[in-house]
Protein backbone atom coordinates (compact mmCIF):
# COMPACT_ATOMS: atom_id res chain seq x y z
CA UNK A 1 0.00 0.00 0.00
CA UNK A 2 1.33 3.42 -0.99
CA UNK A 3 0.27 6.95 -0.24
CA UNK A 4 1.00 10.38 -1.61
CA UNK A 5 1.00 11.80 1.90
CA UNK A 6 4.13 11.47 4.02
CA UNK A 7 3.75 8.90 6.75
CA UNK A 8 3.90 9.90 10.38
CA UNK A 9 6.78 7.45 10.72
CA UNK A 10 7.52 6.56 14.30
CA UNK A 11 11.19 6.57 15.19
CA UNK A 12 12.35 3.73 17.36
CA UNK A 13 13.70 5.66 20.34
CA UNK A 14 17.15 4.49 21.39
CA UNK A 15 19.64 6.05 23.75
CA UNK A 16 21.47 8.77 21.77
CA UNK A 17 25.06 7.89 20.90
CA UNK A 18 26.05 10.59 18.41
CA UNK A 19 29.74 10.77 19.31
CA UNK A 20 30.14 7.01 19.01
CA UNK A 21 28.38 7.04 15.63
CA UNK A 22 30.62 9.78 14.33
CA UNK A 23 33.81 8.01 15.36
CA UNK A 24 32.66 4.86 13.56
CA UNK A 25 31.85 6.69 10.35
CA UNK A 26 34.82 5.20 8.51
CA UNK A 27 36.18 1.65 8.36
CA UNK A 28 38.22 0.42 11.31
CA UNK A 29 41.32 -1.72 10.69
CA UNK A 30 41.25 -5.05 12.45
CA UNK A 31 44.96 -5.63 12.93
CA UNK A 32 46.25 -3.58 15.83
CA UNK A 33 49.23 -3.89 18.10
CA UNK A 34 48.30 -5.92 21.20
CA UNK A 35 48.16 -4.02 24.47
CA UNK A 36 51.43 -4.30 26.41
CA UNK A 37 51.40 -6.53 29.47
CA UNK A 38 52.98 -5.53 32.79
CA UNK A 39 56.01 -7.48 34.04
CA UNK A 40 55.45 -10.98 35.31
CA UNK A 41 54.48 -11.00 38.96
CA UNK A 42 52.62 -7.68 38.83
CA UNK A 43 49.35 -8.00 40.76
CA UNK A 44 46.11 -7.82 38.81
CA UNK A 45 44.27 -4.50 38.62
CA UNK A 46 41.78 -5.38 41.38
CA UNK A 47 44.62 -6.13 43.81
CA UNK A 48 46.50 -2.97 42.83
CA UNK A 49 43.32 -0.92 43.28
CA UNK A 50 42.78 -2.42 46.73
CA UNK A 51 46.33 -1.39 47.68
CA UNK A 52 45.69 2.12 46.36
CA UNK A 53 42.43 2.39 48.31
CA UNK A 54 44.21 1.35 51.49
CA UNK A 55 46.99 3.88 50.95
CA UNK A 56 44.52 6.66 50.17
CA UNK A 57 41.95 5.77 52.82
CA UNK A 58 42.68 8.91 54.85
CA UNK A 59 42.44 11.13 51.76
CA UNK A 60 39.12 9.55 50.74
CA UNK A 61 37.80 9.99 54.29
CA UNK A 62 38.52 13.74 54.44
CA UNK A 63 37.20 14.18 50.88
CA UNK A 64 33.91 12.51 51.81
CA UNK A 65 33.71 14.60 54.98
CA UNK A 66 34.21 17.76 52.92
CA UNK A 67 31.59 16.61 50.41
CA UNK A 68 29.04 15.99 53.17
CA UNK A 69 29.83 19.33 54.80
CA UNK A 70 29.51 21.08 51.45
CA UNK A 71 26.11 19.46 50.85
CA UNK A 72 24.89 20.65 54.24
CA UNK A 73 26.12 24.18 53.56
CA UNK A 74 24.23 24.36 50.25
CA UNK A 75 20.89 23.39 51.81
CA UNK A 76 18.77 26.42 52.70
CA UNK A 77 18.19 26.57 56.43
CA UNK A 78 17.88 29.31 58.97
CA UNK A 79 20.80 30.59 61.02
CA UNK A 80 23.27 27.90 60.04
CA UNK A 81 26.41 28.84 61.95
CA UNK A 82 27.85 25.34 62.31
CA UNK A 83 29.14 24.87 58.77
CA UNK A 84 32.87 25.54 58.46
CA UNK A 85 34.23 28.15 56.07
CA UNK A 86 35.56 27.06 52.68
CA UNK A 87 39.27 26.49 51.95
CA UNK A 88 41.54 29.46 51.56
CA UNK A 89 42.29 30.63 47.98
CA UNK A 90 45.49 28.59 47.98
CA UNK A 91 43.54 25.40 48.62
CA UNK A 92 44.70 24.82 52.20
CA UNK A 93 42.12 24.23 54.89
CA UNK A 94 41.30 27.16 57.13
CA UNK A 95 42.09 26.78 60.81
CA UNK A 96 38.39 26.60 61.73
CA UNK A 97 37.67 23.92 59.14
CA UNK A 98 40.71 21.89 60.14
CA UNK A 99 39.75 22.08 63.81
CA UNK A 100 36.21 20.94 63.14
CA UNK A 101 37.33 18.09 60.84
CA UNK A 102 39.79 16.88 63.47
CA UNK A 103 37.06 16.85 66.10
CA UNK A 104 34.49 15.07 63.95
CA UNK A 105 36.92 12.51 62.48
CA UNK A 106 38.84 11.99 65.74
CA UNK A 107 42.20 12.86 64.18
CA UNK A 108 44.91 15.39 64.84
CA UNK A 109 44.96 18.60 62.86
CA UNK A 110 48.30 17.57 61.37
CA UNK A 111 46.72 14.35 60.05
CA UNK A 112 43.77 16.31 58.65
CA UNK A 113 46.03 18.71 56.74
CA UNK A 114 48.18 15.86 55.40
CA UNK A 115 45.11 13.89 54.25
CA UNK A 116 43.61 17.02 52.68
CA UNK A 117 46.77 17.71 50.70
CA UNK A 118 46.86 14.08 49.56
CA UNK A 119 43.21 14.25 48.50
CA UNK A 120 43.95 17.32 46.39
CA UNK A 121 46.98 15.73 44.71
CA UNK A 122 45.05 12.51 43.99
CA UNK A 123 42.11 14.36 42.47
CA UNK A 124 39.64 13.36 45.17
CA UNK A 125 39.07 17.05 45.91
CA UNK A 126 39.20 19.91 43.44
CA UNK A 127 39.74 23.47 44.61
CA UNK A 128 38.54 26.32 42.41
CA UNK A 129 39.49 29.62 43.98
CA UNK A 130 38.04 29.48 47.48
CA UNK A 131 35.57 26.69 46.64
CA UNK A 132 36.26 23.00 47.13
CA UNK A 133 34.20 20.29 45.52
CA UNK A 134 34.54 16.51 45.22
CA UNK A 135 36.49 15.28 42.21
CA UNK A 136 35.01 12.78 39.81
CA UNK A 137 37.34 10.09 41.20
CA UNK A 138 35.63 10.34 44.59
CA UNK A 139 32.28 9.62 42.94
CA UNK A 140 33.72 6.53 41.28
CA UNK A 141 35.95 5.49 44.19
CA UNK A 142 34.03 2.40 45.32
CA UNK A 143 33.09 1.04 41.90
CA UNK A 144 35.83 1.96 39.42
CA UNK A 145 39.28 0.40 39.95
CA UNK A 146 40.78 2.33 37.04
CA UNK A 147 39.67 5.65 38.59
CA UNK A 148 41.33 4.67 41.87
CA UNK A 149 44.57 3.75 40.13
CA UNK A 150 44.58 6.97 38.10
CA UNK A 151 44.18 8.87 41.36
CA UNK A 152 47.11 7.05 42.90
CA UNK A 153 49.27 7.65 39.82
CA UNK A 154 48.41 11.36 40.03
CA UNK A 155 49.72 11.33 43.61
CA UNK A 156 52.79 9.36 42.49
CA UNK A 157 53.50 11.99 39.82
CA UNK A 158 53.30 14.71 42.49
CA UNK A 159 55.67 13.04 44.98
CA UNK A 160 57.96 16.10 45.09
CA UNK A 161 55.08 18.19 46.51
CA UNK A 162 54.30 15.87 49.42
CA UNK A 163 57.18 17.06 51.60
CA UNK A 164 59.19 20.28 51.20
CA UNK A 165 62.75 19.88 49.96
CA UNK A 166 65.59 20.70 52.38
CA UNK A 167 65.71 24.47 52.73
CA UNK A 168 69.49 24.63 52.67
CA UNK A 169 69.60 23.07 49.19
CA UNK A 170 69.56 25.38 46.14
CA UNK A 171 66.45 25.26 44.00
CA UNK A 172 68.48 24.30 40.92
CA UNK A 173 69.84 21.18 42.64
CA UNK A 174 66.35 20.20 43.80
CA UNK A 175 65.09 20.53 40.23
CA UNK A 176 67.94 18.38 38.92
CA UNK A 177 67.17 15.61 41.39
CA UNK A 178 63.47 15.65 40.50
CA UNK A 179 64.39 15.42 36.84
CA UNK A 180 66.82 12.56 37.50
CA UNK A 181 64.56 10.43 39.73
CA UNK A 182 62.82 8.57 36.86
CA UNK A 183 66.15 6.85 36.10
CA UNK A 184 66.58 5.96 39.78
CA UNK A 185 63.07 4.51 39.85
CA UNK A 186 63.76 2.58 36.65
CA UNK A 187 66.78 0.95 38.29
CA UNK A 188 64.64 -0.02 41.26
CA UNK A 189 62.00 -1.45 38.93
CA UNK A 190 64.48 -3.44 36.86
CA UNK A 191 66.23 -4.76 39.97
CA UNK A 192 62.96 -6.31 41.20
CA UNK A 193 64.19 -6.15 44.78
CA UNK A 194 66.08 -3.99 47.28
CA UNK A 195 68.83 -1.71 45.98
CA UNK A 196 71.57 -0.31 48.23
CA UNK A 197 71.68 3.43 48.81
CA UNK A 198 75.28 3.83 47.52
CA UNK A 199 74.21 2.32 44.20
CA UNK A 200 71.24 4.68 43.95
CA UNK A 201 73.45 7.64 44.85
CA UNK A 202 75.98 6.69 42.15
CA UNK A 203 73.22 6.57 39.55
CA UNK A 204 71.81 9.90 40.73
CA UNK A 205 75.25 11.55 40.45
CA UNK A 206 75.69 10.16 36.95
CA UNK A 207 72.25 11.33 35.78
CA UNK A 208 72.64 14.83 37.24
CA UNK A 209 76.03 15.11 35.52
CA UNK A 210 74.39 14.08 32.22
CA UNK A 211 71.67 16.68 32.67
CA UNK A 212 74.24 19.41 33.26
CA UNK A 213 76.21 18.30 30.22
CA UNK A 214 73.08 18.29 28.04
CA UNK A 215 72.34 21.85 29.09
CA UNK A 216 75.92 22.88 28.26
CA UNK A 217 76.37 24.73 31.51
CA UNK A 218 79.82 25.99 30.52
CA UNK A 219 80.68 29.73 30.65
CA UNK A 220 81.27 31.36 27.26
CA UNK A 221 84.90 31.98 26.30
CA UNK A 222 88.20 30.17 26.95
CA UNK A 223 87.96 28.32 30.25
CA UNK A 224 90.25 25.29 29.94
CA UNK A 225 89.69 24.28 33.53
CA UNK A 226 85.91 24.16 32.93
CA UNK A 227 85.82 22.48 29.55
CA UNK A 228 83.28 19.97 30.82
CA UNK A 229 80.39 20.24 33.23
CA UNK A 230 81.37 19.84 36.84
CA UNK A 231 80.46 16.55 38.43
CA UNK A 232 78.06 16.88 41.34
CA UNK A 233 79.39 16.08 44.77
CA UNK A 234 77.90 13.05 46.48
CA UNK A 235 77.81 14.88 49.80
CA UNK A 236 75.47 17.48 48.27
CA UNK A 237 73.19 14.99 46.54
CA UNK A 238 72.89 12.53 49.43
CA UNK A 239 70.40 14.61 51.47
CA UNK A 240 68.36 15.27 48.35
CA UNK A 241 68.26 11.55 47.57
CA UNK A 242 67.08 10.90 51.12
CA UNK A 243 64.35 13.53 50.66
CA UNK A 244 63.22 12.07 47.34
CA UNK A 245 63.10 8.50 48.64
CA UNK A 246 61.27 9.56 51.79
CA UNK A 247 58.68 11.44 49.74
CA UNK A 248 58.17 8.46 47.43
CA UNK A 249 57.80 6.21 50.45
CA UNK A 250 55.17 8.60 51.83
CA UNK A 251 52.97 8.11 48.77
CA UNK A 252 53.40 4.32 48.91
CA UNK A 253 55.73 3.91 45.93
CA UNK A 254 58.60 2.28 47.84
CA UNK A 255 59.72 1.05 51.23
CA UNK A 256 62.92 2.03 53.00
CA UNK A 257 65.05 -0.48 54.88
CA UNK A 258 68.48 -0.46 56.47
CA UNK A 259 70.51 1.35 53.79
CA UNK A 260 68.33 0.19 50.92
CA UNK A 261 65.10 0.91 49.06
CA UNK A 262 62.54 -1.40 47.43
CA UNK A 263 59.64 -0.56 45.16
CA UNK A 264 56.20 -1.62 46.35
CA UNK A 265 53.96 -3.52 43.90
CA UNK A 266 52.11 -0.27 43.25
CA UNK A 267 55.36 1.61 42.71
CA UNK A 268 56.72 -1.04 40.35
CA UNK A 269 53.49 -1.01 38.35
CA UNK A 270 53.48 2.81 38.17
CA UNK A 271 57.07 2.94 36.92
CA UNK A 272 56.17 0.37 34.26
CA UNK A 273 53.18 2.51 33.23
CA UNK A 274 55.43 5.57 32.90
CA UNK A 275 57.97 3.66 30.83
CA UNK A 276 55.19 2.50 28.51
CA UNK A 277 53.99 6.08 28.14
CA UNK A 278 57.49 7.16 27.15
CA UNK A 279 57.65 4.39 24.54
CA UNK A 280 54.24 5.36 23.19
CA UNK A 281 55.21 9.02 23.05
CA UNK A 282 58.45 8.18 21.25
CA UNK A 283 56.64 6.22 18.56
CA UNK A 284 52.88 6.59 18.48
CA UNK A 285 50.86 3.59 17.26
CA UNK A 286 49.69 5.24 14.03
CA UNK A 287 52.57 7.65 13.55
CA UNK A 288 50.61 10.87 14.08
CA UNK A 289 52.66 12.28 16.94
CA UNK A 290 54.35 14.97 14.82
CA UNK A 291 51.15 16.04 13.09
CA UNK A 292 48.93 19.01 13.88
CA UNK A 293 45.80 18.38 15.92
CA UNK A 294 43.64 18.37 12.81
CA UNK A 295 45.81 15.88 10.95
CA UNK A 296 46.15 13.70 14.05
CA UNK A 297 42.37 13.59 14.47
CA UNK A 298 41.90 12.68 10.81
CA UNK A 299 44.32 9.81 11.30
CA UNK A 300 42.45 8.68 14.42
CA UNK A 301 39.13 8.66 12.55
CA UNK A 302 40.11 5.27 11.11
CA UNK A 303 41.01 3.75 14.46
CA UNK A 304 38.88 1.94 16.99
CA UNK A 305 38.10 3.68 20.30
CA UNK A 306 40.93 2.03 22.26
CA UNK A 307 43.55 2.60 19.58
CA UNK A 308 42.41 6.19 19.13
CA UNK A 309 42.79 6.88 22.85
CA UNK A 310 46.32 5.48 22.75
CA UNK A 311 47.07 7.82 19.85
CA UNK A 312 45.60 10.79 21.72
CA UNK A 313 47.79 9.99 24.74
CA UNK A 314 50.91 9.75 22.58
CA UNK A 315 50.14 13.04 20.83
CA UNK A 316 49.42 14.80 24.13
CA UNK A 317 52.57 13.44 25.78
CA UNK A 318 54.72 15.11 23.12
CA UNK A 319 53.56 18.70 23.74
CA UNK A 320 52.59 21.09 26.58
CA UNK A 321 49.06 20.41 27.74
CA UNK A 322 47.96 24.05 27.43
CA UNK A 323 48.90 24.42 23.78
CA UNK A 324 47.51 20.94 23.03
CA UNK A 325 44.09 21.87 24.43
CA UNK A 326 44.07 25.11 22.44
CA UNK A 327 44.99 23.27 19.25
CA UNK A 328 42.28 20.64 19.77
CA UNK A 329 39.60 23.29 20.32
CA UNK A 330 40.79 25.16 17.24
CA UNK A 331 40.27 21.95 15.26
CA UNK A 332 36.81 21.57 16.82
CA UNK A 333 35.82 25.06 15.63
CA UNK A 334 36.41 24.10 12.01
CA UNK A 335 33.86 22.98 9.43
CA UNK A 336 34.42 19.22 9.74
CA UNK A 337 31.87 17.84 12.20
CA UNK A 338 33.75 14.56 12.54
CA UNK A 339 36.83 16.39 13.83
CA UNK A 340 34.62 18.24 16.30
CA UNK A 341 33.48 15.00 17.93
CA UNK A 342 36.96 13.48 17.87
CA UNK A 343 38.53 16.63 19.35
CA UNK A 344 36.32 16.32 22.42
CA UNK A 345 37.16 12.60 22.68
CA UNK A 346 40.82 13.63 22.81
CA UNK A 347 39.99 16.28 25.41
CA UNK A 348 38.49 13.52 27.58
CA UNK A 349 41.98 12.02 27.70
CA UNK A 350 43.37 15.39 28.85
CA UNK A 351 40.94 15.54 31.79
CA UNK A 352 41.08 18.26 34.45
CA UNK A 353 43.64 20.60 32.77
CA UNK A 354 41.17 21.08 29.89
CA UNK A 355 38.22 22.14 32.08
CA UNK A 356 38.61 25.96 31.91
CA UNK A 357 38.98 25.96 28.12
CA UNK A 358 36.09 23.54 27.63
CA UNK A 359 33.88 25.57 29.97
CA UNK A 360 34.65 28.69 27.92
CA UNK A 361 33.90 26.79 24.70
CA UNK A 362 30.35 26.16 25.92
CA UNK A 363 29.54 29.77 24.95
CA UNK A 364 30.01 28.92 21.27
CA UNK A 365 26.89 27.45 19.65
CA UNK A 366 28.70 24.87 17.53
CA UNK A 367 30.68 23.55 20.51
CA UNK A 368 28.13 23.92 23.28
CA UNK A 369 26.57 20.40 23.17
CA UNK A 370 29.99 18.75 23.08
CA UNK A 371 31.29 20.96 25.89
CA UNK A 372 28.23 20.34 28.10
CA UNK A 373 28.57 16.56 27.67
CA UNK A 374 32.29 16.76 28.43
CA UNK A 375 31.69 18.81 31.58
CA UNK A 376 28.91 16.50 32.77
CA UNK A 377 31.15 13.45 32.43
CA UNK A 378 34.03 15.32 34.07
CA UNK A 379 31.81 16.20 37.03
CA UNK A 380 30.81 12.57 37.54
CA UNK A 381 27.49 12.19 35.70
CA UNK A 382 26.51 8.63 34.79
CA UNK A 383 27.58 8.02 31.17
CA UNK A 384 24.22 6.36 30.50
CA UNK A 385 22.31 9.50 31.47
CA UNK A 386 24.77 12.18 30.42
CA UNK A 387 22.64 13.40 27.49
CA UNK A 388 20.03 14.63 29.96
CA UNK A 389 22.15 17.76 30.48
CA UNK A 390 21.29 18.93 26.96
CA UNK A 391 18.14 20.85 26.09
CA UNK A 392 15.98 19.59 23.22
CA UNK A 393 17.46 22.23 20.91
CA UNK A 394 21.04 21.32 21.91
CA UNK A 395 20.33 17.61 21.41
CA UNK A 396 18.87 18.34 17.98
CA UNK A 397 21.89 20.47 17.04
CA UNK A 398 24.19 17.64 18.09
CA UNK A 399 22.12 15.14 16.11
CA UNK A 400 22.46 17.26 12.95
CA UNK A 401 26.17 17.81 13.54
CA UNK A 402 26.77 14.10 13.95
CA UNK A 403 24.66 13.37 10.88
CA UNK A 404 26.89 15.79 8.96
CA UNK A 405 29.95 13.84 10.08
CA UNK A 406 28.32 10.58 9.01
CA UNK A 407 27.25 12.04 5.67
CA UNK A 408 30.77 13.33 4.98
CA UNK A 409 32.73 10.28 6.12
CA UNK A 410 30.38 7.32 6.53
CA UNK A 411 28.11 5.04 4.58
CA UNK A 412 24.49 5.65 3.62
CA UNK A 413 23.24 2.83 5.84
CA UNK A 414 24.95 4.37 8.86
CA UNK A 415 23.14 7.64 8.20
CA UNK A 416 19.81 5.77 8.09
CA UNK A 417 20.62 4.09 11.41
CA UNK A 418 21.54 7.47 12.86
CA UNK A 419 17.90 8.49 12.33
CA UNK A 420 16.95 6.12 15.15
CA UNK A 421 18.99 8.13 17.67
CA UNK A 422 17.04 11.34 17.10
CA UNK A 423 15.70 12.93 20.29
CA UNK A 424 12.21 13.28 18.73
CA UNK A 425 9.67 10.46 18.49
CA UNK A 426 8.47 11.01 14.93
CA UNK A 427 9.94 12.13 11.63
CA UNK A 428 7.67 15.21 11.32
CA UNK A 429 8.67 16.34 14.82
CA UNK A 430 12.34 15.78 14.00
CA UNK A 431 12.10 17.74 10.75
CA UNK A 432 10.30 20.61 12.48
CA UNK A 433 12.95 20.94 15.20
CA UNK A 434 15.86 20.43 12.81
CA UNK A 435 14.64 23.38 10.78
CA UNK A 436 14.20 25.44 13.95
CA UNK A 437 17.74 25.01 15.36
CA UNK A 438 19.32 26.45 12.22
CA UNK A 439 22.39 24.23 11.90
CA UNK A 440 24.44 25.41 8.88
CA UNK A 441 24.60 21.87 7.48
CA UNK A 442 20.85 21.18 7.77
CA UNK A 443 20.16 21.19 4.03
CA UNK A 444 23.06 18.86 3.17
CA UNK A 445 22.14 16.46 5.98
CA UNK A 446 18.47 16.29 4.93
CA UNK A 447 19.35 15.81 1.26
CA UNK A 448 21.78 13.00 2.13
CA UNK A 449 19.23 11.35 4.42
CA UNK A 450 16.52 11.56 1.76
CA UNK A 451 18.83 9.96 -0.79
CA UNK A 452 19.82 7.17 1.60
CA UNK A 453 16.49 6.19 3.16
CA UNK A 454 14.66 3.26 1.52
CA UNK A 455 11.15 4.51 2.43
CA UNK A 456 9.91 6.60 -0.53
CA UNK A 457 7.33 8.58 1.47
CA UNK A 458 9.80 9.40 4.24
CA UNK A 459 12.45 10.37 1.70
CA UNK A 460 9.96 12.68 0.03
CA UNK A 461 9.09 14.38 3.31
CA UNK A 462 12.75 14.84 4.18
CA UNK A 463 13.53 16.19 0.72
CA UNK A 464 10.65 18.66 0.98
CA UNK A 465 11.98 19.84 4.37
CA UNK A 466 15.42 20.34 2.83
CA UNK A 467 13.91 22.45 0.06
CA UNK A 468 11.98 24.57 2.56
CA UNK A 469 15.10 25.20 4.62
CA UNK A 470 17.03 26.10 1.49
CA UNK A 471 14.38 28.56 0.23
CA UNK A 472 13.37 29.84 3.65
CA UNK A 473 9.78 28.63 3.14
CA UNK A 474 7.37 27.48 5.84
Amino acid sequence: MTSRNPRDSRLRLVRPRPLADASRAVPVPRTRRPAPRPPEGTPVQTVLARMAREGLAGAARIARWADTTRSHRTRPRAADTTAPPPPTPGGALSDATCERAAAELDLTEKQIRADWDTARLAGLVEVHGSTARPGWRLRAWDRDDSAVLRGWVALFDAWSLVHPAPEEQPAAAVGEVIEAMPQVLSLLQLSDGPVAMPQLLDLLEQRVFELRTERCEIPFGPHPEQSVAEEPEASLLAPLLDWALYSLASVGALTLGEGQATLTPLGSWAVWVKLEQIIVAAQSPAGNIEQSAEEMLRGCARLGPGSARAEYRAWLAARPVGSAVTELLDAARGDDALLRGLAFEALRVVGAPAEPEVRAAADRTSLRPYALLWLAEYEGADPEDVHAVLSRAESTWLWVDTAAAVADHGEAQLLVRHLESAPQGTVPALLQEVRRVGHPRTVQVLVALAAAHPDPALSKAVRRAAFQVHTGGA
